[in-house]
């Protein structure tokens, strides 16, 4: 009797997933003469849904000389509403299932909704409430500076945040990107209420605001619930868009810590011209040369044959803001000189020879494996999308990214590594431990 209960659900679900095709597209929808971007998946697999406001330009480049800014605001919008507080706004969130999260990243400032069906009309009106009335208030900034100055105090200790915070400002001095999303402890204590609230009007609005929305809901009738919420938004303006060159000089970056190993990031500079057309040759590169783990070039060289470090990695970032190399690994004190000379010399001969049809063929076998499974959930697949409209490409270009490399040859790739000699230009972030002075 159990299989066969076993046998029905199993039957059940192939059939509500077969009758309930996911329903996705793409729309604008006009608040106060203003046509906001919406992106959206209709699935009623679940009895769940959630609205995501994401405002373009709320991110940390654009802190300017208050470094750690959109962090902080992006905390406060945390805590609640003036009237209830964080303790007890949270509280009748938690009592219907309901979540409410402010995030800021690079470039953007999000707030998230998350909900059960049943419950949308109170979600909407908790959303509404928050951003009519969010807890701009000295006592929730003084909370909020607490806690991210505790959080700066531990990164005191995080050799691998030094060393990655040391790397961006050799790559990008002079620029945002030099400096920390977190802010410094003297940073953060000089952000006042008025820094906030100044930055809250100027990327809460509508001309920055991309909806991404999905779940067990109707759209349409969402969008008009959520219209009332938005149109108090100020129109205000888009937010301009931003480009940074990584420094071509390789530089090293020494700093000293009481380590019993060495903590090594590394990166360089990456042109790439056209997303649409070089993107996908990048990706096969970058997944040979070091992001595939075991079995890329820096890991068969590092550990498997010399045994310098458990771990080594090295990726391509590719996006609108810069476009460089980023790498790491950690070793003995007294492999450290040893590793740094063996990453210039791995990349160096992967740029010179290229690679063989043997490592293609295994990075198409992986590529074109896994990443459909990258797309199951709900989130995975809205992300990609936004992600993919973010980067001014079509909103399904990672299934035309796969037809690309499914058709990508040697003679191209090869062609496309050879020409990237600026990979080579190679700086070095390293934490490591002061030697001792030899004794006469």
């Amino acid at each position: 009797m159990k299989n066969l209960i076993i046998v029905l659900l199993l039957f059940l679900g192939v059939q509500m997933m077969s009758a309930n095709t996911p329903k996705e597209s793409m729309k604008f929808y006009e608040i106060n003469g203003v046509k906001i971007p919406v992106i959206y998946e209709e699935s009623n697999l679940l009895p769940t849904s959630f609205v995501q406001l994401v405002f373009i330009g709320g991110g940390s480049i654009h802190d300017g000389d208050k470094e750690g800014l959109s962090r902080i605001a992006s905390s406060l919008l945390n805590e609640g509403t003036k009237e209830l507080g964080a303790t007890k706004f949270s509280e009748l969130l938690e009592q219907k299932a309901i979540s409410i999260s402010a995030n800021s990243g690079l470039e953007t400032l999000d707030i998230e909704l998350n909900y059960l069906k049943e419950e949308q009309d109170n979600a909407l009106k908790f959303l509404d409430d928050l951003l009519k009335s969010p807890n701009i208030t000295d006592k929730a900034l003084k909370k909020v500076r607490t806690k991210t100055t505790s959080n700066l105090l531990n990164k005191e200790n995080d050799f691998d945040y030094i060393a990655d915070i040391a790397l961006k400002a050799l790559l990008f001095k002079n620029t945002p990107l030099a400096q920390p999303a977190l802010g410094s402890i003297q940073s953060i204590q000089n952000i006042k209420l008025t820094d906030v609230k100044k930055y809250l009007e100027q990327n809460l609005v509508l001309s920055r605001l991309v909806i991404v929305m999905g779940g067990d809901m109707n759209i349409d009738k969402t969008l008009a619930s959520l219209k009332s919420i938005l149109s108090r938004l100020r129109v205000g303006i888009k937010s301009q868009t931003h480009h940074y060159e990584a420094n071509f000089k390789p530089q090293e970056k020494v700093v000293y810590k009481d380590t019993q190993q060495a903590y090594i990031y590394f990166g360089s500079p990456f042109k790439i011209h056209n997303l649409q057309t070089d993107i996908y040759k990048a990706k096969v590169m970058a997944f040979i040369l070091g992001s595939s783990g075991f079995g890329s070039r820096l890991m068969e060289e590092i550990r498997v044959k010399r045994g310098l470090a458990y771990s080594a990695y090295m990726r391509i970032i590719t996006n609108n803001i810069a476009g460089y190399t980023s790498g790491y690994l950690q070793t003995q004190l007294e492999n450290q000189k040893e590793s740094i000379e063996l990453v210039k010399k791995v990349v160096d001969d992967f740029v010179q020879k290229g690679v063989s049809q043997a490592e293609l063929d295994g990075a198409k076998d992986f590529l074109l494996g896994s990443e459909p499974l990258r797309n199951e959930t709900l989130s995975q697949r809205l992300y990609t999308k936004f992600y993919n409209f973010y980067l001014g490409l079509g909103l399904d270009f990672d299934k035309k990214q796969l037809e690309q490399i499914k058709n990508l040859t040697l003679d191209e790739l090869n062609v496309y590594i050879k020409s990237h000699t600026e990979i080579k230009d190679i700086s070095f972030a390293i934490v490591t431990k002061k030697p001792k002075k030899e004794s006469k």
